[in-house]
């Protein structure tokens, strides 16, 4: 499902990979429906690629919104977004008690809330499918 969803710099919210053209792909928006034209300079990364940093090393996104879609039981995060640093770093504290404190700034943390609060509220909620979809093959 995360191979599909896509954030396109400089455009607010989240888009789903609707089909390919020749010099572009058409993406249609997560928060108002709109299908548009992504080209080919734009930077378009599938939610698939993107990892947060830990002491570790990386955790893959899809791993820690399904953290999140534990802790809130499937619900819309506890925190707000908007909150101040201290508290989104203190809530994402709660969810990846590893994650790196100095790679990983608030905005970070704030775009990882408002992808999840988006993705939850279209009912987006299955973010391991890809790790089932291997485990069968």
């Amino acid at each position: 499902m995360l191979r599909t969803i896509l954030s396109i710099s400089g455009k607010p919210g989240l888009f789903k990979l609707v089909s390919q053209g020749r010099n572009a792909i058409i993406v249609e928006s997560l928060l108002d429906g709109k299908k548009t034209p992504a080209y080919s300079r734009d930077k378009v990364i599938s939610l698939n690629d993107i990892a947060i940093y830990t002491d570790e090393g990386e955790k893959p996104l899809r791993e820690v919104l399904q953290l999140i879609f534990e802790k809130e039981s499937g619900a819309a995060t506890a925190v707000d977004a908007k909150a101040d640093a201290a508290a989104l770093k203190k809530y994402f504290g709660e969810i990846l008690p590893s994650f790196d404190r100095e790679r990983v700034y608030p905005t970070d943390i704030k775009k990882v809330i408002v992808w999840y609060n988006l993705l939850v509220s279209k009912g987006y909620t299955q973010f391991n499918e890809e790790v089932a979809e291997e485990i069968a093959e």
